[in-house]
């Protein structure tokens, strides 16, 4: 399975630019800014990460470039080079709460073609699903409803949905954040090999520095309040990764460090 032959761009062109991303939000204390001049740029194929406390607008950054909030004035965001005004074509979001995001009435198989009812045959739809499935490792849960699943496989099911409308982009908003250590690791190495097979860009937000750094190709510290991109890492690590071999690199190593030290600010110093 790979990204849509009408929507796949050559590795490397521009998918997302920000320049000047400024949000405001109104409070019963008066209007908060967010974030503050956020430029960025996301290329084809590409996986990058955001990081950052909490609070600090990822999700709020994550969402603007999913059409589902609006940019200040001022702002530019582009999708493609055309301004985003809506959920772009081809963009699919993941979310955290996998509960939430699944109809429990619905199989696995019946939550994962959702996207596509009504788009092609009954045929192709059927084939997407079990490609999207396969990819996941759910090929033979297809018949089960999501509460027989762990929260693991329910994440699954999730990326699956959205691997099933073949997307340019996964948005993918903190999807680990709930998962135990060693689920969370084995979903890391599967979203990787998804990666690797669709060539799908992914634009993945987590407060899990060391998740970050194994993940991505770059890692964007947004910090300061109101937020702002203050430190960007190009993660250089061979491909394909591994848990502990890749984790005891020593410019892994060094890369988290960068990254925890952007984090802690000036004021930490490097202790």
């Amino acid at each position: 399975m790979t990204v849509a032959a009408d929507q796949a761009q050559p590795v490397g062109s521009p998918v997302f630019a920000c320049d000047g991303l400024s949000i405001e939000f109104q409070t019963p204390a008066g209007p908060k800014r967010v974030l503050e001049r956020v430029d960025l740029a996301v290329a084809a194929g590409e996986f990058v990460s955001i990081v950052g406390q909490s609070g600090t607008g990822k999700s709020t950054l994550l969402r603007v470039l999913g059409g589902l909030e609006r940019a200040g004035d001022g702002s530019t965001v582009l999708h493609r080079g055309k301004p985003v005004s809506g959920p772009p074509d081809g963009v699919i979001m993941v979310f955290q709460d996998y509960r939430g995001s699944l109809l429990p009435w619905r199989t696995v198989e019946k939550n994962v073609v959702l996207g596509l009812e009504g788009k092609g045959s009954a045929a192709e739809r059927k084939e997407k699903c079990q490609q999207a499935l396969e990819l996941v490792g759910l090929a033979d849960r297809a018949k089960d409803h999501p509460w027989r699943l762990s929260g693991g496989m329910q994440q699954r099911v999730q990326i699956a949905r959205a691997l099933a409308v073949q997307p340019e982009v996964m948005l993918m908003d903190e999807p680990f954040g709930a998962l135990d250590a060693m689920t969370k690791e084995q979903l890391q190495d599967e979203l990787l090999t998804v990666h690797a097979a669709t060539g799908a860009t992914i634009v993945f937000v987590t407060h899990d520095i060391e998740e970050a750094i194994y993940l991505s190709d770059r890692v964007l510290v947004l910090a300061d309040a109101p937020a702002r991109v203050t430190t960007e890492l190009a993660v250089d690590l061979p491909r394909p990764r591994e848990q502990v071999s890749t984790k005891e690199m020593p410019e892994y190593l060094r890369l988290r460090q960068a990254a925890y030290s952007a984090l802690r600010g000036p004021d930490h110093g490097d202790d």
